[in-house]
Protein backbone atom coordinates (compact mmCIF):
# COMPACT_ATOMS: atom_id res chain seq x y z
CA UNK A 1 0.00 0.00 0.00
CA UNK A 2 1.61 3.24 -0.85
CA UNK A 3 0.32 6.39 1.14
CA UNK A 4 0.63 8.80 0.16
CA UNK A 5 0.74 12.09 2.74
CA UNK A 6 -1.97 14.53 1.84
CA UNK A 7 -1.42 18.19 2.81
CA UNK A 8 -3.89 19.73 3.72
CA UNK A 9 -4.01 23.74 2.63
CA UNK A 10 -5.05 26.19 5.18
CA UNK A 11 -7.80 28.32 4.44
CA UNK A 12 -7.32 31.49 2.78
CA UNK A 13 -9.34 34.64 4.09
CA UNK A 14 -8.65 37.67 2.01
CA UNK A 15 -9.63 40.26 4.49
CA UNK A 16 -8.65 43.57 1.46
CA UNK A 17 -12.91 43.53 0.48
CA UNK A 18 -13.91 42.98 3.83
CA UNK A 19 -11.70 46.40 4.95
CA UNK A 20 -12.84 48.05 1.59
CA UNK A 21 -16.52 47.72 2.59
CA UNK A 22 -16.14 48.56 6.32
CA UNK A 23 -14.31 51.99 4.74
CA UNK A 24 -17.63 52.80 2.60
CA UNK A 25 -19.66 52.10 5.62
CA UNK A 26 -18.19 54.64 7.38
CA UNK A 27 -17.85 57.32 4.64
CA UNK A 28 -21.59 57.06 4.22
CA UNK A 29 -22.15 57.37 7.74
CA UNK A 30 -20.00 60.46 8.20
CA UNK A 31 -21.52 62.32 4.93
CA UNK A 32 -25.10 61.45 6.20
CA UNK A 33 -24.80 62.47 9.77
CA UNK A 34 -26.09 65.71 10.66
CA UNK A 35 -24.68 67.16 14.23
CA UNK A 36 -27.59 69.67 14.36
CA UNK A 37 -28.79 70.08 17.66
CA UNK A 38 -32.29 70.14 17.92
CA UNK A 39 -34.78 70.50 20.45
CA UNK A 40 -38.23 69.53 20.22
CA UNK A 41 -39.21 70.43 23.49
CA UNK A 42 -41.29 73.73 23.66
CA UNK A 43 -41.25 74.80 27.57
CA UNK A 44 -42.88 78.04 29.25
CA UNK A 45 -39.82 79.49 31.62
CA UNK A 46 -41.47 80.04 35.15
CA UNK A 47 -42.31 83.54 36.21
CA UNK A 48 -40.71 85.70 39.14
CA UNK A 49 -42.39 88.45 41.21
CA UNK A 50 -39.67 90.01 42.15
CA UNK A 51 -37.60 92.37 39.10
CA UNK A 52 -33.44 92.91 39.00
CA UNK A 53 -32.71 95.93 40.68
CA UNK A 54 -31.74 98.51 38.32
CA UNK A 55 -27.60 98.66 39.66
CA UNK A 56 -27.83 95.35 38.46
CA UNK A 57 -29.09 95.33 35.14
CA UNK A 58 -26.79 98.63 34.48
CA UNK A 59 -24.07 96.94 32.36
CA UNK A 60 -20.09 97.66 32.08
CA UNK A 61 -19.26 99.22 29.06
CA UNK A 62 -15.90 99.51 27.74
CA UNK A 63 -14.88 101.25 25.28
CA UNK A 64 -11.66 100.41 23.01
CA UNK A 65 -10.42 103.39 20.66
CA UNK A 66 -8.68 102.59 17.19
CA UNK A 67 -5.50 103.39 19.05
CA UNK A 68 -5.99 100.26 21.16
CA UNK A 69 -6.65 102.46 24.37
CA UNK A 70 -9.34 100.96 26.64
CA UNK A 71 -12.28 103.15 28.32
CA UNK A 72 -14.07 101.51 30.99
CA UNK A 73 -17.57 103.75 31.64
CA UNK A 74 -16.09 106.33 30.35
CA UNK A 75 -12.91 106.51 32.49
CA UNK A 76 -9.61 105.81 30.64
CA UNK A 77 -7.55 102.90 31.62
CA UNK A 78 -3.81 103.61 32.02
CA UNK A 79 -2.00 101.46 29.99
CA UNK A 80 -3.09 98.67 27.40
CA UNK A 81 -2.04 95.91 29.53
CA UNK A 82 -4.36 92.67 30.44
CA UNK A 83 -4.30 93.21 34.37
CA UNK A 84 -4.94 97.19 34.16
CA UNK A 85 -8.12 96.20 32.30
CA UNK A 86 -8.99 93.69 35.00
CA UNK A 87 -8.59 96.12 38.00
CA UNK A 88 -10.43 98.71 36.07
CA UNK A 89 -13.03 95.92 35.09
CA UNK A 90 -13.54 94.58 38.90
CA UNK A 91 -13.31 98.07 40.48
CA UNK A 92 -16.58 98.67 37.89
CA UNK A 93 -18.09 96.14 38.55
CA UNK A 94 -18.03 96.54 42.24
CA UNK A 95 -19.76 93.92 44.79
CA UNK A 96 -21.80 92.41 41.64
CA UNK A 97 -20.81 88.74 40.27
CA UNK A 98 -21.64 89.20 36.84
CA UNK A 99 -22.36 92.18 35.66
CA UNK A 100 -23.17 92.59 31.71
CA UNK A 101 -20.69 93.94 29.90
CA UNK A 102 -20.69 95.79 26.40
CA UNK A 103 -17.79 95.47 24.27
CA UNK A 104 -17.65 98.57 21.89
CA UNK A 105 -15.32 98.98 19.91
CA UNK A 106 -13.69 101.04 16.64
CA UNK A 107 -14.04 99.44 13.13
CA UNK A 108 -10.59 100.30 13.20
CA UNK A 109 -9.58 99.08 16.80
CA UNK A 110 -6.43 96.16 16.22
CA UNK A 111 -7.72 92.76 17.04
CA UNK A 112 -5.35 92.02 19.70
CA UNK A 113 -7.11 94.99 21.97
CA UNK A 114 -9.84 93.32 21.34
CA UNK A 115 -9.40 89.66 22.02
CA UNK A 116 -7.67 91.36 25.39
CA UNK A 117 -11.04 93.09 26.41
CA UNK A 118 -12.48 89.68 25.68
CA UNK A 119 -10.03 87.56 27.70
CA UNK A 120 -9.69 89.83 30.60
CA UNK A 121 -13.33 89.69 31.42
CA UNK A 122 -13.67 85.95 30.82
CA UNK A 123 -10.56 85.82 33.60
CA UNK A 124 -12.77 87.95 36.16
CA UNK A 125 -15.72 85.34 35.18
CA UNK A 126 -17.88 87.54 33.30
CA UNK A 127 -19.50 85.80 31.12
CA UNK A 128 -22.57 87.94 29.75
CA UNK A 129 -20.41 90.01 27.00
CA UNK A 130 -21.97 91.97 24.15
CA UNK A 131 -20.00 93.33 21.24
CA UNK A 132 -21.86 96.57 20.33
CA UNK A 133 -22.75 97.24 16.63
CA UNK A 134 -24.12 100.00 14.88
CA UNK A 135 -26.77 99.64 12.00
CA UNK A 136 -25.03 99.66 8.88
CA UNK A 137 -26.65 102.59 6.47
CA UNK A 138 -28.16 100.44 3.77
CA UNK A 139 -30.09 98.00 6.43
CA UNK A 140 -31.33 101.95 8.29
CA UNK A 141 -32.88 103.10 4.59
CA UNK A 142 -34.64 99.93 4.16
Amino acid sequence: MNLRKFRREEPNVNLTPLIDVVFLLLIFFMVSTTFQRRSEIRIDLPQAAEQQRAADKAPIVVVIDKAGRFYVDNQKVINTQSDTLKRALRQAAGDRKDPPLILSADAQTPHQAVVTAMDAARQLGFVRLSIATRQSADKASQ
